[in-house]
């Protein structure tokens, strides 16, 4: 396999940076990650129940670039390709996805990473729903061959269920920084490398920082590159 970090410079890390998660993910070499965070800008069960305009931060959310299915599943290949063996994949889903089955398709071309476990995250915050109404998102915890939890996943007290609010002031997509760390020091080494390429409030850059690894992402919506 090419390297194609090879005919691309790279972009230091530990820094915010505006740039496409394509683009990113191609100047990364094979292998250098140990954990990957991804949350695309997808719709889903917004679109699937016509929601986006219903308020300040659903018209916020609506706003921000959506990604569509085969750009997700490009990016989900390129992590494969740049995950080291055994390395994990955290990508965040919504309720209609996991419960349609939408997700699979984002791995049909990626037979090197397997599923092995599951998050819920109850958000501590009363959303949207005709029905029941939604304060829950999922984690996806998907390992690259070979597949394995001992010497790879060295946190045996996080549950499966975790209720954490995050700071949506800051983004309309704010994830659970506890939660990051806890996965952050379970799968991996200090100086690791763990990479985002949606990282939109930068909340898996503050884990890192606190947990001393090393940080490579982006967001097309980042101002400008932090000093």
């Amino acid at each position: 396999m090419t390297d194609r970090a090879d005919r691309s410079p790279r972009l230091p890390r530990n820094r915010r940076h505006k740039v496409s998660a394509t683009r990113f993910l191609q100047q990364l070499r094979d292998g250098e990650a140990r954990l990957a965070v991804f949350d695309p800008q997808y719709r889903g069960i917004m679109d699937k129940m016509a929601y986006g305009n219903e308020g300040a931060r659903q018209k916020a959310r609506a706003a921000l670039p959506q990604m569509t299915d085969s750009l997700i599943a490009f990016c989900v290949e390129e992590i494969e390709r740049v995950l080291a063996p055994s390395g994990h994949l955290m990508m965040w889903i919504d309720k209609f996805s996991i419960g349609s089955g939408h997700h699979i398709r984002y791995f049909a071309r990626t037979p090197r990473l397997q599923l092995v476990d599951v998050v819920h995250w109850h958000t501590m915050r009363f959303g949207m729903g005709r029905r029941s109404r939604s304060c829950s998102e999922y984690l996806l915890v998907l390992q690259k061959h070979p597949t394995r939890a001992k010497g790879c996943w060295t946190d045996s007290g996080i549950r499966d269920s975790w209720s954490e609010a995050s700071d949506r002031g800051a983004h309309p997509h704010a994830k659970p920084i506890g939660l990051l760390e806890r996965l952050i020091r379970a799968t991996t080494k200090a100086k690791d490398l763990v990479i985002d390429p949606c990282a939109g409030s930068y909340v898996t850059l503050e884990a890192c920082r606190r947990t001393g690894r090393d940080f490579a992402g982006c967001d097309i919506l980042t101002t400008e590159e932090e000093p």
